[in-house]
């Protein structure tokens, strides 16, 4: 088989036939399909048997639920020591594929000799909604022309296909959220090109039960955790764009919730995300005011948000600084 196609399971039992039956009815077939039952509660390990006895293209996987970045590893794990294939792509198991969608990544790898292919992806809510188009040819860009042109399409794992060999030492954080960000900027930029095809192929379904649509938890410093390990790759690599616009987006992302957080009740949960938030937000204005063009005479306000103790005494000072200069004008008169 050329293509290993990974999908990681777990609660998805109303979605699954849907995303599976996608794969099956491609128009590409030299592929196999890896279906990785994250210990799901439901009904899903079931349907991936039944469907495994239907097909022999498809491998079914059982283990204890280890989260997304687990499943998505022991996918890898089994296609880089069972599997013969030279191509790897992922996809979740709430969302569904283009007919073609393997067949035109495939011919996109093959016909401009690169390692990445990518299609575009179309946010959805229904069942069945299908993009129809004529099918363009891919074009070549660079790695960082690629993130800088469609940030969030360029750094999620699933619509891409990848060269098997590309993940011989990289794998999926375990145990963490917003894991693309933590990996996929990796693969992206071991290469020279990419090949991107302007055509949707890929359906990402907004489930309101997905990792996505939970709320505001201590698990979500997960992704300025990771987007601060791309600003350090970015920028001791010299990718000066990627580099301003992850920070960018770090500082756009940070900054709303550090001021939401300011003005919300202290629950515990909330005061714990409330110190770590704040502590990054110094962090950024301290190494990166620069960029951002922040500075402290604009924007005291910020500052105060970042270091209220120290504003505090500023205020203070300040306030004592100005009755002294104000008394030794009035003596002086």
């Amino acid at each position: 088989m050329l293509i290993s196609v990974i999908v990681p399971i777990y609660k998805v039992e109303q979605y699954l036939e849907r995303c599976v039956d996608s794969i099956l009815n491609q128009t590409f077939t030299d592929f196999e399909l890896v279906l990785v039952d994250d210990g799901s509660p439901d009904n899903c390990g079931v349907i991936c048997d039944e469907y495994a006895k239907k097909d022999e293209r498809i491998v079914v996987i059982h283990k204890e639920n280890g989260g997304l970045s687990d499943a998505r590893n022991a996918g890898i794990e089994w296609a880089l020591k069972n599997s013969d294939s030279e191509w790897i792509t992922f996809i979740d198991s709430d969302d569904w594929v283009h007919i073609d969608y393997l067949k035109l990544l495939y011919n996109a790898v093959k016909e401009n000799n690169v390692s990445i292919s990518s299609g575009r992806f179309v946010k959805t809510l229904n069942n069945d909604e299908v993009t129809k188009h004529d099918f363009l040819s891919a074009k070549l860009v660079s790695p960082e022309e690629y993130y800088v042109e469609d940030r969030v399409n360029a750094i999620v794992a699933w619509g891409k296909l990848y060269k098997k060999s590309s993940w011989g030492k990289i794998r999926y954080p375990y145990g963490k959220i917003h894991e693309d960000e933590f990996t996929t900027y990796k693969l992206l930029f071991a290469n020279e090109k990419i090949a991107v095809i302007d055509n949707v192929l890929y359906y990402y379904f907004t489930n309101p039960n997905g990792i996505m649509g939970q709320g505001l938890s201590i698990r979500r410093i997960d992704f300025f955790d990771a987007l601060e390990k791309q600003l350090i790759f970015y920028k001791k690599n010299n990718y000066i764009k990627a580099y301003k616009l992850s920070l960018k987006t770090y500082y756009d992302i940070l900054l709303p919730m550090c001021i939401k957080l300011n003005d919300s009740p202290d629950f515990d949960e909330y005061k714990k995300i409330k110190s770590i938030l704040k502590n990054k937000l110094c962090k950024v204005l301290k190494r990166h005011n620069k960029e951002l063009d922040i500075s402290f005479s604009k924007d005291k306000w910020l500052y105060e948000l970042a270091y209220p103790l120290l504003m505090k005494y500023y205020w203070i000072f300040s306030s004592q600084f100005n009755k002294i200069i104000s008394f030794k004008k009035n003596k002086e008169h």
